[in-house]
């Protein structure tokens, strides 16, 4: 890995931390260009609109568990807590970094499987199922 990807790796989980977990709003629009290219479904698009998500589900959080950078993209594997929904959500984003900062975010989201619904017998996440403790 290159210094350069390391430090979009570093900014990707940065952004995230202050977004979803500190909400330091001020700090998170140095670190969203202003020009930010949504294409999630779930987001309105826009800076504002990962903004306004987060500002809407004040208990949302974010825990990432793989984090992976490949030239100017970024994937985060993580779990979003909080969200609103009797189940976390289990998200990959692709994140486009930049000039320094998240220029454009793909993701692929789903509720996170409990162990009588894992066909496969495996956590979605970590080593334990949700509940397990």
């Amino acid at each position: 890995m290159t210094a350069a990807e390391d430090r979009n790796k570093a900014i990707a989980l940065q952004a995230f931390d202050t977004l979803f977990n500190k909400r330091d709003y001020a700090a998170a629009e140095r670190l969203w260009c202003p020009l930010y290219v949504q294409h999630s479904a779930r987001i309105a698009p826009g800076r504002n609109g990962i903004f306004e998500r987060a500002k809407n589900l004040p208990d949302l959080h974010y825990e990432c568990e793989l984090a992976m950078a490949e030239g100017d993209m970024v994937m985060l594997r993580g779990r979003f807590t909080g969200n609103g929904r009797p189940t976390p959500w289990i998200a990959a984003n692709f994140l486009r970094i930049e000039d320094g900062v998240l220029a454009e975010h793909w993701d692929v989201i789903e509720d996170e499987a409990t162990r009588d619904q894992s066909l496969s017998g495996l956590p979605m996440y970590g080593d334990n199922f949700p509940n397990d403790g």
